[in-house]
């Protein structure tokens, strides 16, 4: 038996009021889920913790079966520098940022700045802040490295001093807590915020001078930049700030993906920290196409069945519509997803050889606009899985599936064992 295992990011939701009092998984039409759902089990997951509202990277290690013990966790900063590639060595700090738009009086308007940042300005604002930094520490430098839209890494190094993780994030809208990065409340009044130690050890209080003096000379350096004056000029989101979050400073050690299953695993996927956490994972990688070409994917995905027994395929999609609360426009995305992915992956497998695992990393509610804590569904699908009776996958049937409540840590091997 071969597995293809689907985390739709943020998938998850709440009733909503624009759907009816549906979530976006109930409302939309998906007759190819459908199908899967009645050859297979459903259950319910909790990606990484009861009453913790994970970030991304966190969520998928839990989801492909690695729970870290809070003081092991790299920092989501470390795996998307490893994902983007730059230079990354132990004692480095590793960040992970957002372009954000700050109004006159410094309020947070956009955390994301549009979201569809051109990267011919993304990289020339970066350039900029490299060049022009100056650290009160000797030997430190710094890389600004921006990746996909808003996202951007930032990493400090310090040469002759290794610099600590152990300090608070400039942004607002998540905490730092055991090692993790957890969504808090999003505001209307949200400030960047002082980066702080959160111990007293050494090169914490360091390490935290040297966040605030990057943050307090970006600012400047964002506001009297060219480019932002062009963006003005076009009626465009200025790229005034990066808020700051996830600190890391050593490379995760963790056992290979396919010593944890005795199996081959590949992956698809396509943001930096996905990237970063195949790597980590010694994950073999397939190209299919950008964030949605899903038919490409689908049909990538299939073939590689050819070759390996597992593979882990991340879409994107419904997360953004999530963050922006757009039920409307995530619901619209779900049946994409269905209608191209799902439809194509049934057309290209037969489902007496191939099991499709279908879950997601955490729920990102319309209403809250941001993660949550909410349980997930999973879908284990086949036609050696023990049918319960499901019809459809949303929350309500994964809620009274035969599968129960899962640990994200769970999912894999449980789905294995359905499967076997």
């Amino acid at each position: 038996m071969k597995i293809i295992y689907v985390l739709l990011d943020g998938v998850g939701d709440l009733p909503h009021p624009d759907l009816n009092g549906k979530t976006p998984l109930d409302f939309a039409h998906t007759p190819n889920l459908d199908k899967m759902t009645k050859n297979g089990a459903m259950g319910e997951v909790i990606s990484v913790g009861k009453g913790i509202a994970p970030e991304s990277d966190i969520a998928v290690f839990n989801m492909l079966g690695y729970k870290f013990q809070h003081a092991e966790y790299a920092g989501r900063g470390v795996i998307e520098a490893i994902g983007t590639g730059i230079d990354f060595k132990d004692g480095d700090l590793a960040l992970r940022g957002n372009f954000a738009t700050l109004d006159d009086s410094g309020i947070i308007v956009d955390r994301r700045a549009g979201r569809k940042i051109e990267k011919e300005d993304a990289l020339a604002i970066s350039k900029e802040i490299e060049s022009k930094v100056k650290f009160s520490e000797p030997g430190v430098s710094v890389v600004v490295a921006p990746t996909i839209g808003h996202r951007v890494v930032v990493r400090i190094r310090c040469e002759g001093k290794s610099l600590s993780s152990e300090i608070t994030n400039t942004d607002p809208a998540y905490a730092r807590v055991d090692g993790m990065g957890i969504a808090k409340a999003v505001g209307d009044y949200f400030k960047i915020e002082r980066c702080l130690p959160l111990k007293d050890i050494p090169n914490a209080a360091l390490t935290a001078t040297l966040v605030n003096e990057f943050t307090e000379q970006s600012l400047k350096i964002m506001k009297e930049s060219a480019t932002n004056q062009k963006r003005k000029q076009d009626g465009k989101k200025l790229l005034n700030s990066i808020l700051l979050r996830d600190a890391g400073n050593h490379y995760p050690k963790v056992v290979p993906i396919n010593d944890l299953y005795s199996m081959r695993f590949s992956c698809i996927v396509d943001m930096p920290v996905e990237i970063g956490i195949a790597e980590i994972l010694k994950m073999k990688t397939f190209n299919a196409g950008g964030l949605t070409d899903y038919e490409e994917k689908a049909q990538v995905a299939a073939r590689a069945m050819e070759t390996e027994n597992a593979i882990y395929v991340h879409l994107k999609g419904p997360d953004e519509f999530g963050h922006d609360g757009d039920a409307i426009g995530k619901m619209k995305n779900i049946e994409e997803i269905d209608r191209r992915f799902f439809g194509t992956i049934l057309d290209n497998i037969d489902t007496g050889k191939v099991a499709v695992v279908v879950s997601a990393d955490h729920s990102t509610p319309c209403i809250n606009k941001g993660h949550s804590d909410d349980p997930v569904p999973v879908l284990v699908s086949g036609d050696s899985v023990k049918k319960d009776g499901s019809v459809r996958y949303t929350e309500m049937n994964a809620k009274i599936g035969s599968i129960g409540l899962l640990e994200g840590a769970q999912v894999l091997k449980t789905a294995i064992q359905l499967i076997k």
